[in-house]
């Protein structure tokens, strides 16, 4: 049907289908901005403003806009003249990822439209349709309330440094030297390649450096000018402008469907499969089955090689073994003849018993989930035990027999999703050389490369994974899960494939944080100190053991040791179960540790009639001591010893206490329906994986002095690319905009093992540094001689460097020089980083609830983190992974899981009945950046990515507990369980 639609005050006369969304539409037209996240409407990444209006384009038919004015974010504004909101989101650091950025922004200038002069609460509202998982909203919130008061002609304090207009301006090299002696310079930009002492600087302009964040502790970042500063995210003009940035962002000629058909029982085998109909329809290029793809047993975790976890999965199988496992794949002409064509395979299942709860899983008369001969790694197959580990330390017996008191509980944690707005997605095709180009949402480019290589059948050479910008990460991402099916449907028609997950298939068919039953026993003195500690659990790996030995690993490893002790256990079971596999989620393992630790502590303390508080400071980890299981646990080998050389934990618990007003609120919960209460956590982690995490970086320098800079570092929205650009500012002397960065491609990068573990500040940006230190060197030897000073004399500031004798030769200058005039090179250098230190971040963090003891119903109303990650290269950055980790830390406490019928079926597919924070919901939260120097990190950089999201939900729960005197030992604190322990308590009560 042909269609006419006014899109940005274009009209456009288009032939649609009857049954076309309007979000699909838009996309084909070029609105990438327009964002496909759930199919129902709930997350409001295809938001569209239809006749002003807020709408989810991907639950309207394109027939119903007909005569409507559509807007996307394409018309706001351009890269040369931002929108005021889009300002406003770039200054504020409310980008992250970037995916969801366009629809907050429309929703947010619909609101500014109706009401130039909104209140938080108002703003909140509005942005209640957008759902994010990466900026915990409070930026968000800050950027629409900034850019409405410079709407209305207020002033507003700056915050980053103003965007600059040199990447607009047009360039002159200038004269050369010879030139210059006799004419001047001809370019003011050039400047003259000498300069007499106290002369002004040639017509260059001078940002403003903008606000700072206030950085409590050993000192703060005042001794270097871009390191520490609140720079702009190099890449947030392209996001907020909706420019085509991510996977699905390509429009490829002939470019084929894929859909997987995929699992209706928890556990079966194929008996018999008929594709003969789907491959007869027409538009069908390919039906592949487990008959058609080699047998080879793979990981699907994106890890080191060699891989340290079971490598127990394959292609396609002619075994499932969860509600969602793959059975087929279809490649066709359109989505929806691909759909059908998975409707027309038929499969003859013989249903086989299945394991849904772990604690049966080593049950003698169990079935087994991998009785398969090929499949390796997995620790007993015959008992459904992936992984085991165990550590000891001391003689923990004898520990508790000379403890005066021994406590002993239990506590659980569920299978959560990692909920990245833009599901899973993967474009493959030959290139013009035919080599297979594999576009993918990853935080593993060189692991997806390796890993699929024998999958697939082609080595790694002819194999170039791109990662362009990705829509959400957290773990989930690090894993392996559509490259390899939709590499083979490529190989098999010759044409370009695109496999997408949908946000049910997201939910069913991808990967989750590993539940994990616990068991804490302390023994203490009656002083409080600890004389024994023990950690056991029983973790859910689910049908696969990709992550099962490394993340449980993490769970011990980067708890107990906050409390070093003499006598120390730790084992961990990981067995498999018939449901969707558990994998990577932001924390890897420490969430749950530290849930069960930090509720446990609590309890110790009530035992002994201590303050909680006392207690951890009596007992926690101090500068100089050394971590206790770093060497016996490692991650997936033995790790190696870990002195802490830097901790700020003193002034963490301190700014959270006092935030919380903790002596006058502890304890004072109340006696009516509403009671409050407060809790605290202390948690650490570490930063990236010792001896095995590296990163390599390359920079060269150009013509007008700027700067490529190729890291193999994956930005994953936490700004790595944009803290990769600060370190080498500094160590180069010169500005942001002089920075290039490219990042995330096999062919062009150096190898990095990528996104994750904490790692890419620590080791990318160690790497970088190391090779700016050496360009910086081939610069200073080009100017020394230009200069006739000894290089080691001179210095570089803001693009100039300078003589002790006061002359002058800019950046721009000696690289002409060094590619045109004498003695010609290329400046550029590569270097690798790698450390077989670990210095862990440290953080306090506290919550203040209400409880309504009549539903049941949790409301955090406060929430405060105070982190200590080493010298802060971006503190609005580093406030936003706080903020962000901790939203998510609050939906792990207090509604997030997922949940399955007695077949195993999975019952939370969307985003209504899994249900995240939304701006609406979130408390008043807090963000405090404890700066403290560690000598092993450049700049004296810690991590900060990952521990915001591990003490949360144990503050929640320890501040139910303050509430209503009870405990309740299984998160989310969902009303039903708040409920039940009033209940419980009620009636031990009575008796």
């Amino acid at each position: 049907m042909e269609l006419e639609l006014r899109i940005n005050g274009i009209i456009k006369s288009l032939d649609v289908a009857p049954n076309e969304s309007l979000m699909t539409v838009l996309r084909q037209e070029g609105y990438h901005s327009v964002k496909h996240g759930c199919e129902t409407g709930e997350c409001g990444a295809c938001n569209v403003l239809v006749d002003g209006v807020p709408r989810p384009s991907c639950v309207m038919l394109a027939a119903q806009a007909g005569g409507c004015t559509l807007t996307t974010v394409e018309s706001l504004g351009t890269a040369r003249k931002l929108h005021p909101l889009q300002e406003a989101f770039i200054d504020t650091g409310a980008i992250q990822c970037g995916f969801c950025t366009p629809g907050m922004v429309l929703s947010a200038h619909a609101l500014l439209k109706s009401n130039p002069d909104p209140s938080e609460n108002e703003v909140r509202d509005a942005l209640s349709g957008n759902l994010c998982r990466c900026t915990g909203y409070v930026k968000p919130v800050e950027a629409v309330l900034r850019a409405a008061a410079i709407m209305r002609g207020e002033t507003v304090p700056p915050i980053s440094s103003p965007g600059s207009a040199e990447n607009f301006k047009p360039w002159d090299p200038g004269r050369s030297p010879l030139e210059h002696a006799e004419y001047g310079a001809s370019n003011p930009d050039a400047g003259p390649p000498y300069k007499s002492p106290g002369s002004p600087t040639t017509g260059e302009d001078s940002s403003a450096q903008g606000g700072t964040a206030t950085l409590v502790g050993a000192r703060t970042s005042t001794d270097l000018s871009i390191v520490g500063k609140p720079e702009r995210k190099v890449d947030a003009v392209k996001l907020v402008t909706g420019k085509p940035a991510f996977v699905d962002d390509i429009d490829l000629r002939d470019m084929l469907h894929a859909r997987l058909l995929t699992s209706p029982h928890a556990h079966a085998i194929i008996r018999a499969i008929d594709v003969s109909e789907a491959r007869a329809l027409s538009g069908v290029h390919a039906v592949l089955t487990y008959k058609d793809v080699p047998r080879i047993p793979y990981t699907t975790a994106g890890q080191s090689w060699p891989e340290p976890g079971p490598h127990d999965q394959y292609c396609l199988d002619n075994r499932v073994r969860f509600v969602g496992d793959r059975v087929a794949a279809v490649a066709a002409e359109t989505p929806e003849i691909a759909e059908q064509a998975l409707g027309l395979i038929h499969v003859d299942y013989e249903v086989l018993p299945a394991v849904l709860d772990p604690r049966q899983s080593t049950d003698p008369n169990a079935p087994r989930i991998h009785p398969e001969p090929e499949s390796y790694r997995i620790h007993d197959a015959s008992r459904n035990v992936a992984a085991h580990l165990h550590a000891e330390i001391g003689d923990v017996e004898r520990g508790f027999a000379e403890s005066d008191l021994v406590v002993e509980r239990e506590y659980i944690v569920p299978q959560v999703q990692q909920t990245p707005i833009e599901n899973h997605i993967v474009i493959t095709y030959w290139d013009e050389d035919d080599r297979l180009v594999v576009r993918t949402s990853t935080q593993v480019p060189y692991h997806v490369r390796r890993i699929i290589a024998p999958v697939i059948g082609l080595p790694p050479r002819r194999i170039r994974v791109v990662k362009p910008r990705i829509g959400g990460g957290f773990g989930v991402k690090q894993e392996v899960l559509l490259e390899d099916i939709c590499a083979i449907l490529t190989m098999a028609t010759d044409r370009p494939v695109k496999l997408e997950f949908s946000r049910a298939e997201e939910f069913r068919s991808s990967r989750s944080r590993h539940p994990q039953i616990l068991r804490m026993k302390t023994g203490v003195k009656r002083d409080g100190t600890i004389i024994a500690n023990q950690m056991t659990l029983l973790a859910n790996t689910g049908a696969y053991g990709t992550h099962a030995l490394t993340v449980q690993s993490n769970t011990g490893s980067k708890t107990l040791p906050i409390y070093p002790c003499a006598n120390i256990r730790f084992d961990a079971e990981i067995v498999y179960t018939n449901l969707p596999p558990a994998g990577a989620f932001r924390g890897y393992g420490v969430p749950q540790g530290f849930f069960a630790l930090e509720s446990h502590i609590d309890e110790v303390a009530k035992q002994l009639g201590m303050d909680a508080l006392e207690l951890r400071r009596k007992n926690w980890l101090k500068e100089g001591d050394e971590n206790p299981l770093a060497r016996a646990l490692g991650e997936g080998k033995e790790g190696y010893a870990q002195i802490i050389e830097s901790c700020g934990l003193p002034q963490c618990l301190q700014i959270v206490e006092e935030k919380l007003n903790w002596k006058e609120k502890r304890g004072k919960s109340g006696s009516g329906r509403f009671r409050r209460g407060v809790g605290v956590s202390l948690a650490m982690h570490g930063t990236a994986i010792p001896g095995l995490d590296m990163g390599g970086a390359s920079i060269k320098l150009n013509d007008d002095g700027s700067f490529n800079v190729l890291v193999g570092a994956t930005d994953i929205g936490t700004g790595s690319d944009t803290v990769i650009a600060q370190i080498a500012a500094e160590v180069l002397g010169v500005r942001m905009e002089d920075i290039i960065m490219h990042s995330s491609d096999t062919d062009f990068a150096p190898f990095d093992t990528g996104a994750y573990a904490s790692s890419t500040t620590y080791i990318s940006g160690g790497a970088t540094k190391k090779a700016a230190e050496q360009v910086r060197m081939q610069i200073l030897d080009v100017a020394g001689r230009m200069l006739r000073a000894n290089p080691e004399t001179l210095t570089i500031n803001d693009r100039v460097i300078t003589a002790p004798n006061g002359q002058t030769v800019t950046v721009s200058q000696v690289a002409l020089d060094s590619l045109h005039v004498e003695n010609q090179q290329q400046i550029m250098s590569t270097a690798s980083w790698m450390s077989y230190n670990s210095p862990p971040p440290f953080a306090a963090q506290g919550a203040e609830v209400e409880v309504d003891t009549e539903t049941g119903v949790v409301r955090v109303l406060k929430a405060i983190s105070a982190v200590d990650a080493g010298r802060v290269v971006n503190p609005i950055m580093a406030e936003g992974q706080i903020e962000g980790g901790s939203t998510q830390a609050l939906g792990y406490g207090v509604c997030e899981e997922m949940v399955y019928d007695q077949q195993g079926a999975l019952l939370t597919t969307n985003l209504s009945d899994y249900r995240i924070f939304s701006a609406v919901d979130m408390p008043q939260m807090e963000s405090y950046l404890v700066e403290t120097h560690d000598p092993f990190g450049p700049f004296g950089v810690k991590a900060i990515a990952e521990i915001p999201i591990d003490g949360m939900a144990p503050a929640v729960a320890n501040a139910v507990a303050d509430a209503l005197g009870v405990r309740v030992h299984q998160i989310p604190l969902t009303p039903e369980r708040v409920l039940l322990a009033i209940y419980t308590q009620s009636q031990n009560a009575k008796q």
